[in-house]
């Protein structure tokens, strides 16, 4: 790659894997909206996430499952208007894409359509024929390996996957198997470091991590979580900012203006 992936003026398949093979490690953050898509991709962000963890993040859900497919429209359509450089990936919710490739290029064709460059599902060789099916068609698929979200009942709740060399072989297996039906990258979440390390040094496609440790080829976070939007945070995240602190001060203070007369003033009057 002979130019820096943060100086591309918008970020394509090729530049995620010319980053790999340069050792370039890639950014990416969750986004939901217009404000927070335009302010991450003046930031500089490689990738934006318009994921279904919106429902625990935004919509007060108790987990990702009751997410629509509607919703993720929507949501995707608000952050392609404030992204111009970033890729916009955006997730398939639960229910939308598991029967089967047709069912998953139906829905994946509507996120595409809002304004998503690529689209982003969970599973491993048991996708692979939707994967497949998707990227012969003309829409790049980013796979999701490790703790899966929409399995957390299945799973037994947010539990670190991998654990033994049993099932770190699995792993490796589905990570081989969404690679050649052809994933552009894969989400590793919830893993042992070394366990991410490896899988990551196995294939030819970018590997994202969150709660994976510092060896995959980039990293995701829930930006709510990144910035301190929210008082509790899982304990892999290490928060870069106190949005929540900074918002309750400007709330408070522009309430306390509104009692006391002193806004507006006539300054901001006509």
């Amino acid at each position: 790659m002979t130019t820096p992936l943060s100086e591309v003026p918008k970020v394509r398949l090729p530049h995620l894997a010319a980053a790999k093979a340069a050792g370039e490690k890639l950014t990416m953050l969750t986004a939901y909206d217009r404000p927070t898509a335009e302010i991450f991709d003046l930031a500089g962000i490689d990738l934006l996430l318009v994921g279904d963890s919106m429902g625990n993040a935004v919509l007060g859900m108790d987990n990702t499952l009751p997410v629509t497919l509607d919703q993720m429209v929507s949501a995707t359509a608000a952050v392609a208007v404030g992204a111009r450089r970033a890729m916009i990936v955006a997730d398939l919710p639960f229910g939308t894409y598991e029967t089967g490739p047709k069912q998953a290029f139906r829905s994946a064709a509507r996120l595409i359509k809002a304004g998503a460059n690529a689209v982003k599902f969970e599973g491993g060789a048991r996708v692979a024929p939707q994967i497949q099916h998707l990227s012969q068609h003309g829409i790049p698929v980013m796979a999701h390996l490790g703790f899966t979200p929409q399995s957390i009942n299945t799973l037994g709740g947010n539990r670190i996957q991998a654990k033994d060399d049993a099932s770190a072989e699995v792993l490796l297996r589905d990570a081989l198997s969404v690679q050649q039906a052809g994933a552009f990258a894969v989400v590793l979440e919830l893993m042992p470091a070394q366990v991410a390390a490896r899988v990551t040094a196995a294939l030819e496609i970018p590997t994202i991590g969150i709660g994976a440790g510092a060896e995959t080829d980039g990293q995701v976070l829930v930006w709510t979580d990144m910035a301190g939007l929210d008082d509790q945070a899982p304990t892999f995240v290490q928060r870069f900012g106190d949005l929540r602190a900074a918002l309750l001060q400007a709330t408070q203070a522009y309430a306390a203006a509104v009692r006391q007369g002193t806004y507006p003033d006539p300054e901001h009057s006509f």
